[in-house]
């Protein structure tokens, strides 16, 4: 195998493909995808449900469908990939360490790297739930990969704890198999779901969701037989005599995703502690000089579409990297207002005179909320916007035409009209 490449995009998933392809598509050649998976797609493959693509291609595709899209664009410029093939290191200058049964250890060099890593998902071990440890606890994902992909049913009578969209769409998937979904119970006074798939996977189906509530006991030796679930108060605590049990075999958990940060960490990249990834620009370089990071490893977005737009800043920025493409930047920093918890990109290179979309989630539900941009105590934007849900990621546009009007950082505030 080859050990010199203009990219090397880590992670065969919606962010690589699309990533890869753009970067093609801007110039670069000699470009690489390292996948650990035996296929390309990442997630993709067991989101068997439609939905994808609504922004993207105008139409619901199912998740497979979606990735088959970007799969051929892969194929079609004969970008080569590594499949079954695992990152060992990365270092801050772009030597990427590589192992599969082929080819053994290789270190892999490149001009720009591109971090697609994906997400994991937080598992029961970091909510300290009272109780043995019986067969038929699973991961929402870790479910829909054995219903989907294996073919096995886990359970007949589920509690679901979390109401993440993977959470809810195996509510929905469990009882369309045959099986009993008990309830879904949330910590949060909100759902960390989607409106839609809040509507289209509980509502249509008339499976109960418990807002402010948690599991408090797991009860069971060898099998899962049943729960406790118990209101929290406002400090998230459960509250004495809110109690209710119900029988179940199996426990899903969908309580947060994670993004796969270690090579991040390894690289020596500095990581924000509110979005958990790496701290970006708008061209998603990160703060090591060369190195791009896009999707779920970056931010935990809600839609694929999203993804395949950042990918595609993240891989056009690094194909002028690799060309050698480079020019001073002048930054000023995004910061949280009123009612929001994070915004990317962190930083926002003033000599790079193009629209920047930023993202950002806000804290609680607003109804006709208006979202305002400050440079100081100086307004340079206000967006109007119905409704905002902290379980629905947010997008506005700052226009290249207002860099003149910055003075200094940006905050991002949310505020009712």
């Amino acid at each position: 195998m080859k050990t010199d490449y203009d990219i090397v995009v880590i992670g065969g998933g919606p962010a690589g493909l699309a990533a890869a392809v753009s970067a093609y598509d801007n110039g670069a050649r000699d470009i690489l995808i390292v996948e650990r998976e035996n296929k390309l797609g990442g997630i993709l493959n067991q989101c068997i449900h439609n939905g994808f693509g609504l922004k993207r291609f105008g139409e619901s595709l199912t998740g497979p469908e979606y990735a088959a899209r970007f799969v051929a664009e892969v194929r079609d410029r004969n970008i080569e990939t590594l499949l079954q093939t695992t990152v060992l290191s990365l270092s801050a200058d772009k030597e990427v360490t590589v192992m599969n049964a082929e080819n053994g250890v290789k270190v892999v060099r490149a001009k720009a790297v591109i971090l697609a890593m994906g997400c994991r998902e937080r598992s029961r071990g970091a909510l300290n739930i009272p109780g043995s440890r019986p067969a038929g606890i699973f991961s929402a994902g870790a479910a829909q990969k054995f219903v989907n992909i294996k073919g096995y049913l886990p359970g007949k009578k589920v509690v679901i704890l979390g109401s993440g969209d993977i959470g809810l769409i195996m509510a929905r998937r469990m009882t369309l198999e045959g099986a009993k979904v008990q309830a879904v119970c949330e910590i949060m006074p909100y759902s960390s779901g989607l409106t839609r798939n809040i509507v289209q996977c509980l509502d249509d189906f008339g499976i109960p969701l418990y807002l402010s509530h948690t599991i408090t006991k797991i009860e069971g030796k060898d099998r899962v037989t049943g729960v406790v679930v118990s209101a929290v108060d406002e400090n998230k605590k459960p509250v004495p005599g809110t109690e209710i049990h119900f029988d179940c075999d199996t426990v899903l958990f969908s309580v947060g995703l994670i993004p796969e940060n270690e090579l991040t960490k390894e690289a020596g990249i500095e990581l924000s502690p509110r979005t958990k990834g790496a701290v970006v620009d708008q061209t998603r370089e990160t703060s090591a000089s060369g190195i791009f990071a896009c999707g779920n490893v970056l931010q935990v977005h809600d839609l694929v579409d999203f993804v395949s737009e950042e990918a595609e800043i993240a891989g056009r920025c690094a194909a002028e990297y690799s060309a050698g493409e480079r020019k001073e930047k002048f930054f000023v920093h995004t910061r949280e207002g009123a009612e929001v918890s994070y915004v990317l990109p962190q930083k926002i290179d003033l000599n790079r005179a193009e629209d920047v979309a930023l993202y950002f989630r806000v804290r609680s539900t607003v109804i006709k909320a208006s979202v305002v941009l400050k440079s100081g105590e100086k307004t340079i934007a206000e967006f109007k916007k119905p409704i905002v849900v902290p379980g629905e990621m947010q997008r506005v546009k700052l226009s290249a035409s207002l860099f003149g009007d910055i003075s200094g950082d940006i905050t991002v505030e949310v505020k009712k009209q």
